[in-house]
């Protein structure tokens, strides 16, 4: 939860989370923030640390793709039980 408190590493999840492709680029992931590739960068490791995405290095560029099985976790805490 302390990698998803902050509203930049929850926007970026969900732009990895949302690609049609299942992975982003870091170069896609820069435009749609006011903030430094550093900053990115960051906020991608502690993304990476709590285990959310992984990244893979193809020439110059990481690509990011999220980790299935973490998000269906995370989605399984804020799932409403329903009655029988």
């Amino acid at each position: 939860f302390k990698a998803l408190s902050d509203p930049v590493r929850l926007r970026l999840l969900n732009l990895i989370a949302s690609r049609p492709e299942g992975e982003a680029c870091v170069c896609d992931l820069t435009g749609p923030f006011d903030l430094t590739a550093p900053t990115i960068s960051h906020h991608l490791k502690v993304l990476r640390q709590a285990g959310l995405i992984e990244g893979e290095r193809r020439g110059t560029w990481v690509y990011y793709r999220p980790v299935p099985d973490q998000l269906a976790r995370l989605s399984g805490l804020f799932a409403i039980p329903v009655p029988a």
